[in-house]
């Protein structure tokens, strides 16, 4: 019983963490390195026409490409630690145009 309630804290922990993603930050650590100017071919962050074309081939296609790699990119980006699901919110954060 003891080891079923330390496991249930240590998965109560990691779930946290997993809410706790600040996608702001991750984007400053990791994506706004080429993103935030286009490096490379890089769509810019946060303008919506230089993703509009990658959006079209939908949300699997784009996390694929970066957990793969594509032109300039390398695979997984410079996020190494990063799931899928985390890809997603990045990319939906660089996609959508800031608000003024």
């Amino acid at each position: 019983m003891k080891k079923l309630a330390v496991m249930a804290a240590i998965v109560a922990a990691m779930s946290a963490n997993a809410q706790a993603f600040d996608v702001d930050a991750k984007y400053k650590q990791t994506c706004g390195a080429c993103h935030s100017m286009g490096v490379a071919g890089a769509p810019k962050a946060f303008d919506a026409a230089a993703w509009a074309p990658r959006l079209a081939t939908g949300m699997d296609a784009l996390v694929a490409s970066v957990t793969n790699g594509k032109n300039a990119m390398p695979p997984r980006g410079l996020c190494m630690d990063c799931t899928a699901d985390q890809y997603k919110l990045l990319i939906n954060y660089m996609s959508t145009p800031k608000a003024n």
